[in-house]
């Protein structure tokens, strides 16, 4: 039974289960253990699936993940999302549609700390919501933007994607991964206050009022404390001074402290912290687990070498084949979300972009971004129910308004992936670069 017969077996069993509505973990473990057994007797296939789940999870940095995780979960509840807001404010209050640009730089902010899009479109979109209404933007734009800016935080560090990548990929720094993510990043935040900037212009939307010195600077100081959570994790682990694991313990210690200077989180909000933090960090070690079983079956049956040499036989041109694996990950992302794809695809595509001599630090930030735009689009984009439930909109009423950004996005997309020094620059300028 060749490679290819066994990709089909697994990924036509995987989508199957999907489709039909069983948790992508399970389909994934489900799909592994029936190609194993394509290839192996029951017992040995049983055995070395479970052995290889179990191996998948066993990692030091792979800790970091519950711990970033717990982080965000209590700057959900700790106070942080209005500081940062108000420090937007501050920031872009002088653009006209201040209110959408607002949305944009706090997102960015956010999303950065918290590592997760989908807390940053629920925390962001609901304290700007009521604002926007009040300045009579409509509704329907105000959900885009902030749907369309809520996953740029998961390219700027401190960010779990970069942290799971690194693991999948076989040890890629964690250090020129955080680095990797600021341009990209910060791009896309700019992008979409471009596409804002056009529509608040047609529209009229105002600025804000000028703020005093005495203002902007009390505003600053009470949003420094966060900011400084990004200073002290990403440079730590960017300086050696400890690792993505130890980085993430002290953010979460940091957020606690945090948390009571602010007296913004109670008892039985704390126990419900835990809790959150608990059910999230089960659901993702499983898939982890889960993808690392099935890996280990594409690798034993040669999925991935098929695969590479069959997509690279298709077109002699580097750009054909870039652009096709582009395409894939877009059409991943409608339906996927970012940390089962990363673990699903990265075995797959890795050693495609090595052929056409990506770097894998290069890779890796294409893989997220690609990944990030996804989250944004439907059916299955978790950042586009987020973002419309807060806003109280219909899918059906923000798809359109999200067409343009969707477009800016791709395009950026696109400039990353033929551009290398948008994301190795300042990797390779921090001497982060293996050689």
């Amino acid at each position: 039974m060749g490679a290819l017969t066994a990709a089909a077996i697994l990924f036509g069993a995987f989508f199957l289960l999907l489709f039909a509505g069983v948790p992508i973990s399970v389909s994934l473990g489900v799909a592994a253990m029936v190609t194993a057994l394509m290839f192996l007797p029951a017992g040995d296939a049983t055995y070395v699936v479970g052995q290889q789940m179990n191996v998948g999870i066993e990692s030091f940095p792979l800790l970091a993940v519950p711990l970033f995780i717990f982080a965000g979960t209590i700057m959900n509840t700790g106070g942080i999302a209005r500081r940062l807001v108000d420090l937007a404010l501050v920031a872009v209050g002088r653009v006209p549609g201040a209110l959408a640009h607002t949305n944009v730089v706090a997102n960015t902010l956010f999303g950065s700390l918290s590592g997760s899009a989908v807390a940053s479109a629920a925390a962001i979109g609901s304290t700007l919501h009521d604002r926007q209404k009040e300045a009579g933007y409509d509704p329907a734009f105000g959900a885009a933007v902030n749907i369309a800016s809520a996953p740029s935080g998961l390219l700027i560090p401190p960010t779990t994607a970069a942290i799971v990548y690194s693991t999948v990929a076989g040890g890629v720094s964690v250090s020129a991964l955080f680095m990797a993510g600021y341009v990209p990043g910060i791009l896309m935040g700019i992008v979409i206050m471009a596409i804002a900037y056009v529509f608040t212009r047609r529209q009229g939307y105002p600025k804000l009022g000028r703020v005093g010195a005495a203002e902007a600077v009390r505003v600053f100081l009470r949003a420094l404390p966060g900011l400084l959570l990004i200073v002290v994790v990403v440079g730590g682990i960017v300086f050696g001074v400890f690792t993505a694991t130890e980085g993430a313990g002290i953010a979460v210690l940091y957020t606690l402290v945090l948390s009571l200077v602010y007296r913004s989180m109670s008892w039985s909000a704390f126990k419900d912290v835990v809790t959150r933090t608990v059910v999230a960090t089960g659901i993702v070690m499983f898939l982890i687990a889960a993808s690392a079983g099935m890996s280990w079956v594409m690798a034993y049956t040669g999925i991935p070498g098929a695969i590479t040499d069959t997509l690279l036989s298709m077109a002699d041109s580097k750009v054909v084949v870039l652009l096709l694996m582009l395409v894939v990950l877009l059409a991943v992302g409608t339906f996927m979300d970012i940390t089962p794809a990363i673990l699903i695809f990265t075995p797959i595509l890795l050693p495609i972009s090595e052929e056409l001599g990506m770097d894998p630090v290069h890779f890796g930030m294409v893989l997220i971004l690609a990944m990030c735009i996804g989250t944004m689009t439907p059916p299955v984009g978790s950042v586009l129910f987020v973002g419309t439930g807060v806003s109280g909109v219909s899918i059906e009423q923000v798809v359109p308004r999200l067409l343009p950004y969707f477009a800016g996005l791709v395009l950026l997309l696109l400039a990353v992936t033929f551009i290398p020094e948008l994301s190795l620059g300042l990797p390779e300028m921090m001497g982060l670069l293996e050689e």
